[in-house]
């Protein structure tokens, strides 16, 4: 690119599209590095927004929880509770005839509250008292009496490290069957557990690891089944249901990536490769809560708890396991296992395929090529239509896969990633386009300069340019529809600016405003062959305002030896109905001051840059239909750039006051003759900067006056 030239538009992009292009393929190596900060936590919190707008709403009714809740604390003493009030709430529950009863904790010490133990509480206890004591059967008997030969899960807590608690090594667990591969390498790992005491966990009919998973600080995932040392433990909600239904065992289904599936009777349930499942949770509800204090007191009756899955567990809020759950709050331990069940029984268990981390990518890949490609090239309002319905497609979408397909698809991570790219894209492009302005600005100011060192015009110059341009009277004589005034001032005795107006055959108009970049001698030979070359191109192509200014760019720039440049401003007016067909090549937009006595605006859709400055621009064409009384108010730079003495410019707000202070229905030689008489009151004595035009033109036919339309073209770069 030639310093202080402008880059073409071509190079520009190209180069724009290689920066995001390597920014895209970066943010796309993300994932393969291990262990980057904050995508984890990323992704679950989307997750978590899935499950707050989108929770579970439809409960089994085959899970109830009898809590010892605060009011059963209250009641009955704080806890650990002695072990013959579990046992008495153990015994009213099975008397109604559940399907399984679940104690949700693990008692691992003996109870201190037992008769037995009071000689070794109390040493002063004579000998006698002290025997007969200890012949009393301990409250541990008592709570496996009550568990023995009833559909009881004990919980049991696996942990990392260590031998196990609470009853020596014997690990008692359901037998398990394998389907395909050896699941075991991909179980969660414990070396031991923490289980009850012997005589109580013995007792049990199941045991059922309470486990689960905290992915994010939240629990997200809970594992179905684990590996204690060598053996395959069930989890807790899986033994509930192995025991409420009666089965002796569970399945295993793994293959060579993982664990697929367990299986209790003939409930299969997917799992990831390593026996997790993600749940889904439901609102919140008191709708399967027992007080701990109702049963004892037998006010729940029987048909509460017939062939349920009953938890019991401690929700407390002095005592109770709670954790973060995904989406807002907390559960307790024993309503995080319900949930758990639930979900299971409703099919409502979340799933987060293998081809989700694709698609994902895919996204992330499709959106980008899509914001490389617009950026550099559409405005950034545009782009914005581009880049926020990629946003709502990924958040809708996986959204509604959570909602109705259960699917886990991760619209956070690529659309983070996508909005990074756009803002650096943008940035990027805004900051090139504001060089190339600047570039394009001092080329402007350099080929003026140049041209303004240019001295020698003749008068006879002057009269003779002035003696080609068009009369109103002449070219419009007898014409009631529209009336026209143009002004004409160059700087020096000739100048560059240039005006025309004829007609194009039947009711169609033609008429021009141009400004070139040089002053004096040359600017006015180049005014002259531009505006011959224009009006020859127009009379042959006057079909098309943007044919006739792809055109006459080519033909005007072809011996354009000297470089000089023309803004120009040509339109097509159709004076039967008002219809207006324009291009603006780098002039200042008009300005159309409604008959209505509204404000004024102006013509800023359709064109391009000026003429000779892009060889072969595909110049595009606007359209406005025209109210009757409405006027068009054409002005080169010499009106808005005129300086006075102190080096202050007349300026764009100077002029648009003046049009705003214009009655309805201006006459077109009074506001051309305003305009000039308060530039010149500005200029004073100071020397005319620049060559000054003004065209006014006042349609005046009879379409009524129901709205203006505008129909803009695309608005073309450079």
């Amino acid at each position: 690119m030639t310093p202080g030239r402008p880059e073409s538009g071509a190079g520009r992009f190209a180069r724009l599209r290689v920066l995001g292009g390597a920014l895209l393929v970066g943010l796309l190596a993300l994932d393969f590095l291990p262990d980057v900060p904050g995508l984890g936590n990323l992704r679950f919190a989307w997750f978590d927004v899935c499950q707050w707008l989108a929770p579970r709403s439809r409960l089994s009714g085959q899970v109830v929880i009898v809590e010892i809740d605060d009011r059963s604390l209250a009641r009955h003493g704080q806890w650990p509770w002695p072990r013959t009030d579990l046992a008495d709430v153990v015994e009213r529950i099975a008397g109604a005839g559940p399907a399984a009863i679940g104690l949700g904790f693990v008692m691992s010490e003996r109870d201190r509250l037992s008769l037995q133990r009071l000689p070794e509480l109390l040493p002063t206890i004579d000998a006698e008292l002290a025997a007969r004591l200890r012949a009393v059967p301990s409250n541990e008997a008592h709570l496996a009496a009550a568990l023995r030969d009833r559909p009881v899960v004990l919980g049991v807590a696996g942990v990392a490290g260590g031998t196990s608690v609470g009853s020596s090594a014997l690990q008692r667990t359901a037998p398990a069957r394998f389907v395909g591969s050896d699941p075991m390498p991909f179980l969660p790992r414990f070396e031991a557990t923490l289980r009850s005491v012997d005589e109580i966990d013995q007792a049990a009919e199941g045991h059922g690891l309470l486990n689960v998973g905290v992915d994010g600080g939240a629990v997200r995932r809970v594992p179905l089944v684990g590996r204690v040392g060598d053996l395959i433990t069930p989890a807790f909600g899986i033994e509930m249901l192995r025991v409420g239904r009666g089965q002796l065992g569970f399945s295993v289904a793994a293959g060579p990536e993982g664990i697929a599936s367990v299986q209790v009777g003939d409930l299969v349930v997917p799992t990831g490769p390593d026996g997790s499942v993600w749940v889904r949770y439901a609102r919140p509800t008191r709708e399967w809560f027992v007080s701990a204090v109702d049963v004892i007191d037998g006010a729940v009756g029987r048909g509460a708890l017939e062939g349920k899955l009953v938890l019991i567990g401690v929700t407390a809020l002095a005592v109770g396991d709670r954790r973060a759950i995904a989406g807002v709050g907390s559960r307790s331990g024993v309503e995080i296992h319900a949930e758990l069940i639930d979900s299971i029984l409703t099919g409502a268990l979340l799933v987060r395929p293998g081809w989700a981390w694709g698609v994902e990518r895919l996204f992330l890949l499709v959106g980008g090529i899509v914001v490389v490609l617009t950026v550099p090239v559409w405005r950034a309002r545009a782009t914005l239509v581009v880049f926020l319905p990629l946003l709502a497609l990924a958040a809708g979408g996986g959204l509604a896969l959570f909602a109705w397909r259960f699917l886990l698809f991760d619209a956070a991570t690529p659309s983070v990633r996508l909005t990074l790219l756009f803002t650096a894209m943008l940035s990027t492009t805004l900051a090139e386009a504001e060089r190339q302005r600047r570039a394009l600005r001092r080329q402007v100011e350099q080929q003026r300069e140049a041209a303004a060192r240019l001295e020698g015009e003749l008068s006879a110059a002057r009269r003779i340019q002035m003696g080609i341009l068009p009369r109103p009277a002449d070219v419009l004589a007898g014409e009631t529809r529209l009336d026209l005034e143009a002004v004409l001032e160059p700087a020096r005795e000739v100048g560059g600016d240039l005006y025309d107006f004829f007609r194009l055959g039947g009711d169609r108009l033609f008429f021009l405003l141009g400004d070139v970049s040089g002053k004096g001698v040359p600017g006015s030979l180049f005014m002259a062959v531009s505006k011959a070359l224009y009006k020859s191109t127009a009379l042959r192509r006057g079909d098309s305002v943007a044919t006739m200014m792809r055109e006459a760019n080519g033909e005007i720039s072809r011996d354009n030896s000297e470089s000089l440049f023309v803004t120009m401003f040509a339109a097509v007016l159709d004076l039967g109905a008002g219809t207006l067909e324009y291009c603006n090549a780098g002039h200042d937009p008009p300005y159309v001051i409604p008959g209505d006595g509204g404000p004024a605006s102006r013509l800023t859709e359709g064109g391009g840059p000026p003429l000779c400055v892009i060889d072969g621009f595909e110049y595009e064409a606007a359209r406005l239909v025209l109210r009757a009384g409405d006027t068009l108010c054409l002005v080169t730079d010499g009106v808005t750039e005129a300086a006075n003495a102190a080096g202050e410019r007349y300026g764009r707000a100077r002029l648009e006051a003046l049009l705003a202070a214009t009655p309805a229905r201006p006459g077109v030689k009074a506001l051309a003759a305003a305009i000039r008489s308060d530039v010149e009151r500005f200029v004073g004595a100071a020397e005319p900067a620049d060559d000054l035009a003004i065209m006014v033109l006042r349609w005046d036919g009879e379409r009524p006056l129901s709205g203006r339309t505008v129909i803009p073209a695309a608005r073309p770069l450079y």
